[in-house]
């Protein structure tokens, strides 16, 4: 009896998404409460100080999904590799993907801190909103380089099971920021008051911590030796545990096939990215009460779409350890399975949303109107998550974990760029429609993604085995 015949006894599938979904949801809301606690005590400034660090969170955010790019093509290529117990091209694409990880931070954090007054000019007209990101951005630049180090360990942990680990530098981060944003922003006990300033330092000092306990757990974990990988619901066909000769020996087919994976993530993810910034344009120049309203909403947003990032990560594990095994139909059956959970668990999140988005609003020291925009928009975000969940867990999970990155990347650009852009345009500047009607007719933009995924799932074309 094979290893996977022993484990399904001990384990469903359903205890195995829990195992590795359950750790990389909740660190994904200790990581968004990041933003809620920044704009929740930033928010006590006024909407001005909101939109600024509104501002200057975007652009990182153009870092951050790109660095997600190389982070999912480590988790595609190390999970399916550990599905075959390919030690070797495991570590070898996990040094790889770090060295790129650090090369990416090295020149945002270089544009962050030499041009952040060019780089928010195209963000905003208000000169006393633009003079709030750009402290906020010069600081909260130096982060990049130890989120970096932390989203590719955190990947590797993850493939190998321990998703726990990053979790619990999450929280201990967290403490840190929470703790720091008070004394930072307010100016208590010794410390000075430095506003936006603050909020930069704190999030800057719990990412450093975070990714130092991350570095000591991926290192006492491979001084012990890596492990097999004994995933329940994957196992292994007779014969997938050993190497294929030629399959992963040679630089040059190794490059070529990590290039053709990587290359249409990272346009993908920047240009999907750079469209996300360019909503963020047109909120800005609606104005600066749309502006702030919008910022509000981004912690809610994050927490929506974090609270069922697990499932996506899950989907990329484990469908990805059922191709490299070789059980094709065993990864379509689960893909289907995951899909269902995301979609009943988004609605419950979607009407949750709805039920407490007017005690949301109350939490900010703003102006009423803003206050009534806020509350529009959260019902609006509400109505259009579920898609976008779909879209996470089927286009960001599943039909990425065969190496088919192209396809999410025609997908990605399609909506935003074909639809999402143009209708934002149309719906601000030509329409004058009102920021919440401007974010519901863009986003449905999820809509025409959701289409096209569902067609390229049922055709399993994505469905391979990365060589």
């Amino acid at each position: 009896m094979d290893n996977y015949d022993c484990d399904f006894k001990k384990e469903t599938f359903e205890k195995i998404v829990l195992k590795i979904a359950l750790p990389v949801t909740l660190q994904s809301l200790l990581q968004s409460s990041f933003s809620v606690i920044d704009q929740v005590m930033i928010g006590q400034l006024g909407s001005g100080s909101i939109a600024g660090i509104g501002l200057g969170g975007k652009f990182a955010s153009l870092y951050s999904v790109v660095l997600a790019a190389i982070a999912s093509v480590a988790g595609i290529m190390i999970s399916q590799y550990l599905g075959r117990k390919d030690e070797r091209s495991a570590a070898k694409n996990f040094s790889i993907n770090m060295a790129m990880s650090v090369g990416l931070a090295v020149v945002f954090t270089v544009l962050s801190v030499v041009f952040p007054d060019k780089i928010m000019a195209l963000y905003t007209k208000d000169e006393a909103t633009r003079t709030l990101a750009v402290q906020y951005l010069r600081i909260y630049a130096i982060s990049f380089l130890p989120m970096a180090v932390s989203f590719i360990a955190a990947t590797m942990l993850r493939c190998r099971e321990k998703a726990t680990q990053p979790l619990y530098a999450s929280i201990f981060a967290l403490v840190l920021n929470t703790g720091l944003n008070y004394l930072l922003i307010f100016g208590k006990w010794i410390f000075p008051a430095m506003g936006v300033k603050g909020a930069a330092l704190a999030s800057v000092v719990a990412q450093a911590v975070s990714c130092m306990v991350l570095l000591i757990f991926l290192c006492l974990k491979e001084n012990r030796g890596k492990e097999p990988a004994q995933m329940g619901t994957v196992g292994q066909e007779e014969g997938n545990g050993e190497r294929v000769a030629g399959e992963t020996d040679g630089l040059t087919s190794y490059g070529a096939q990590y290039l053709k994976i990587l290359c249409p993530m990272l346009l993908c993810e920047f240009l999907w990215s750079l469209g996300e910034n360019v909503y963020t344009a047109i909120y800005g120049n609606i104005g600066t009460d749309a502006c702030a309203a919008m910022t509000m909403t981004i912690p809610v947003q994050t927490i929506v779409i974090g609270a069922l990032s697990g499932l996506s990560q899950a989907a990329g594990i484990l469908i990805g350890k059922s191709l490299g095994a070789g059980k094709y139909e065993q990864a379509y059956t689960e893909s289907k399975k995951l899909m269902i959970y995301g979609l009943a668990a988004s609605i419950v999140l979607s009407v949750a949303l709805v039920a407490v988005s007017p005690f949301y609003v109350r939490i900010f020291n703003v102006e009423p109107s803003v206050q009534a925009i806020t509350r529009s928009l959260l019902i609006a975000i509400a109505v259009i998550a579920p898609v976008k969940v779909l879209n996470m867990i089927l286009g960001g999970g599943i039909i990425r974990s065969g190496g088919k990155t192209a396809y999410t990347m025609w997908i990605d650009l399609i909506g935003t760029w074909v639809f999402g852009v143009p209708l934002g345009l149309l719906s601000a500047f030509v329409w004058n429609l009102d920021v919440q009607y401007v974010y519901f007719i863009l986003s449905l933009e999820e809509c025409v993604r959701l289409g096209i995924s569902i067609v390229i799932f049922r055709r399993r074309v994505w469905m391979e085995r990365i060589r």
